[in-house]
């Protein structure tokens, strides 16, 4: 199983004097970071404490930009113009353009949060707002992306570098699609379990949804939820098997996306 995949979390989701995930924890062990850019969850302090701790274990920062939902954590449905979408989505990469480059880093990837990655992920022209966004603030931006999805074709059409996901954490329905957290089996908490999935989506190129049905699929990226109760469990387990099968976890600029 000799290859390269990247494992990344997403990180500054708390906000002011409120923490949600265990982000110093995390950066000891996932390669790449989707940092929250301050509308979903985020500000300026929780932002650049990332970016600092980011830098000095060498792990690549991404946007990650979801709706103005601060009291639904982005997880609320929002339905917005696609042009709207595209200037939320510039406004939220720049934020972090400006963080990073203070800190004397540079944003690698953008993914985007929540309701608006799963609205996206089955909207055609959402996702092609998104992918204009980015492509507005700099083309070489690497589209992290879910497996099959909306946004992973809009990447390709709009000429960006693209990466496709997979979650060591959620499970997927016979369309390829996540679970929606309503219910009760949406989500992996067990670290062995975890391990288990992605193991087999490494190996396979594949996901394995709730009902037994396998569905082709490129992994590029591993994705752990940094807000989960067993999240730091979770990550170190997954990143240690993964190393253990010969598979080596790198920064997502690392990885051959050809």
């Amino acid at each position: 199983m000799a290859r390269k995949v990247n494992l990344n979390a997403d990180m500054a989701e708390g906000f002011g004097a409120y923490d949600i995930g265990n982000d110093t924890a995390l950066l000891d062990i996932v390669t790449s970071a989707n940092v929250a850019c301050g509308f979903h969850a985020g500000d300026p302090n929780v932002m650049d404490r990332v970016c600092k701790q980011a830098k000095i274990k060498g792990v690549s920062i991404g946007a990650h930009p979801g709706f103005n939902d601060l009291w639904g954590f982005g997880r609320r449905a929002i339905p917005m113009p696609p042009g709207d979408v595209e200037r939320m989505v510039i406004y939220q990469i720049g934020a972090l353009h400006g963080i990073a480059t203070a800190n004397g880093m540079r944003v690698t990837h953008v993914k985007t949060h929540g309701a608006l990655g799963n609205m996206a992920a089955v909207d055609a022209d959402l996702a092609m707002a998104v992918a204009r966004g980015i492509k507005a603030v700099d083309p070489s931006l690497i589209f992290l992306v879910p497996t099959g999805s909306e946004l992973l074709k809009a990447a390709e059409k709009a000429g960006l570098p693209m990466a496709s996901e997979v979650f060591a954490d959620r499970t997927y329905t016979d369309t390829g699609d996540l679970t929606p957290r309503r219910l009760p089996n949406a989500m992996v908490h067990d670290p062995d379990e975890a391990l288990e999935r992605v193991l087999r989506m490494v190996e396979d190129q594949e996901v394995v949804s709730t009902s037994g049905r396998r569905i082709p699929a490129q992994v590029h990226s591993i994705c752990v939820h940094g807000d989960g109760p067993t999240a730091v469990e979770l990550a170190m387990t997954v990143r240690k098997g993964l190393e253990a099968a010969g598979v080596a976890v790198v920064p997502l600029p690392e990885i051959d996306l050809t």
